[in-house]
């Protein structure tokens, strides 16, 4: 069983995620921001790491920066509803598996993570 980190600030968008996931059949672990997604980076083993990237304290793309110094190999997928974040994670390439648009579907999330495991 794959085990995956959401990192999102948004309450609802998180619980979402995270429920659909472990519908999946994933082991789902939850961060409110970066800087926590870091921490619990630290503290676990993760197959794969979804984040958003618009976020208070510490964003997706310098999360996704800084976990690939201190995790090399871990697979981190991003996600967003901003055409300019999007652009942004451009500049990650090698360092994340792909980015994905919100709205999302629970089909599409489902696919997307799939992809980014497989």
């Amino acid at each position: 069983m794959s085990r995956i980190l959401v990192v999102e600030d948004d309450d609802s968008v998180r619980s979402f995620t995270a429920r659909a996931l472990a519908g999946a059949g994933y082991e789902v672990d939850t961060a409110e921001d970066g800087d926590i997604g870091l921490e619990r980076m630290g503290a676990g083993a993760y197959d794969l790491v979804l984040s958003d990237i618009r976020m208070p304290v510490m964003d997706g793309i310098e999360m996704a920066r800084r976990a690939s110094t201190a995790f090399p190999g871990l697979r981190i997928l991003l996600m967003t509803g901003y055409a300019e974040q999007r652009e942004r994670a451009a500049e990650l390439d090698g360092i994340v598996v792909g980015v994905v648009n919100k709205p999302f579907t629970l089909d599409e999330l489902r696919r997307e993570v799939g992809r980014a495991i497989a």
